[in-house]
């Protein structure tokens, strides 16, 4: 049933967003130089690496500058495009093509870096039963905003709990909180946090 519902919803979404992001594409190459798309590998189902489509939101080089992989509030590497697809959370729909290609689901803990994994324990390892998902329920508890202990628990807790019903309720709450609440977008003190970064 899962895999029927991102089949359907990677699909059906991918069909009528088609000219939007052409759209869209066109309007990030006017924005700035560089790739419509940033692309970089993340960890997948059973620790498969996988790479995600996402509209770029900042400079072309940009992993290289400044904060790395961490992204503040304020950071000056984020284009003026950018800014509003991140706050939008549009620039995450692409990876409606990793839906569809089963490398990712709608509904799942959201993907990871291979140094963030090395970090896991024993319990913490356990997301990783899961497709990584385009939304969660981590995402819709405060996504960025709680701690990274609170997101685990929440990814678990998802991984124990699925259900049809409680992915759909999940999609529906996703929809408010990334057009009409925006919450969450960026961590305490305006600063995404990287997990393992200090250990």
């Amino acid at each position: 049933m899962k895999r029927l519902l991102d089949l359907f919803g990677s699909t059906v979404g991918l069909v009528l967003l088609a000219v939007p992001f052409a759209v869209i594409a066109v309007l990030i190459k006017l924005d700035s130089p560089g790739p419509v798309f940033f692309r970089i590998e993340r960890v997948g189902q059973n620790g498969k690496p996988f790479v995600p489509w996402k509209f770029r939101t900042m400079v072309a080089g940009a992993p290289n500058m400044g904060l790395g992989l961490n992204v503040s509030e304020s950071d000056s590497r984020i284009t003026r495009l950018g800014n509003f697809l991140r706050n939008s959370s549009i620039d995450e729909l692409p990876q409606l093509i990793n839906v569809l290609r089963g490398e990712m689901s709608l509904v799942g803990p959201r993907p990871t870096f291979a140094h963030q994994v090395a970090h896991y324990d024993d319990s913490q390892r356990r997301r990783l039963l899961a497709k990584p998902g385009v939304t969660g329920l981590a995402a819709i508890k405060g996504r960025n905003s709680i701690s990274w202990e609170q997101r685990f628990e929440w990814d678990l807790w998802y991984v124990d709990h699925w259900s049809f019903g409680l992915d759909l309720k999940i999609l529906v709450i996703t929809q408010w909180k990334a057009f009409v609440t925006r919450e969450g977008q960026y961590g305490e003190a305006g600063v995404n946090d990287d997990f393992g970064a200090d250990k």
